[in-house]
């Protein structure tokens, strides 16, 4: 199981918790709209200070990993005791680790920009308005804050 958590379990943790997510539409207190990604928690949301900055919650993003991990080690245990036992292949391997590597590296840039704040833990509380599920290459649009707060809207 050791051989299957390093050569299967972990590049498809990175994978799926980089492709797979949800994202939230809140109003955090004190602060305009925001939209969070992350699931189950959200872990990285929109900064506030410029419009290319983040905010990532550290202990968010550790726990959504971890349960990710929990996740496809349960189903690689249960498939390699009960159904058939798994073996990697060599280029399988090599090619996991080379799309889990890519998302490792971009990652890593995009967490290194100045502007991005981290927070060991997310330090003010939100109303969350919408939740939905995207893959990590879709865009989603804000939605209309006037929907939820009609009495702001100018007319």
């Amino acid at each position: 199981m050791k051989q299957l958590t390093f050569k299967l379990i972990f590049p498809l943790t990175v994978i799926s918790f980089a492709t797979i997510t949800k994202w939230w539409y809140a109003l955090p207190v004190d602060a305009p709209d925001t939209l969070y990604s992350g699931f189950p928690f959200p872990f990285v949301g929109d900064g506030w200070h410029t419009s290319i900055s983040l905010q990532i919650f550290v202990l968010e993003l550790f726990a959504d990993f971890l349960i990710y991990f929990l996740f496809w080690f349960l189903v690689v245990f249960c498939v390699n005791k009960y159904l058939t036992k798994i073996r990697t292949y060599k280029i399988v391997t090599i090619g996991l680790w080379t799309i889990s590597g890519l998302i490792i590296l971009g990652a890593s840039y995009t967490a290194s920009f100045p502007e991005h704040i981290f927070h060991f833990k997310r330090p003010y509380d939100m109303e969350i308005m919408e939740t939905g599920y995207k893959f990590g290459w879709q865009h989603i649009e804000r939605p209309d804050y006037y929907k939820y707060h009609p009495e702001g809207k100018k007319e």
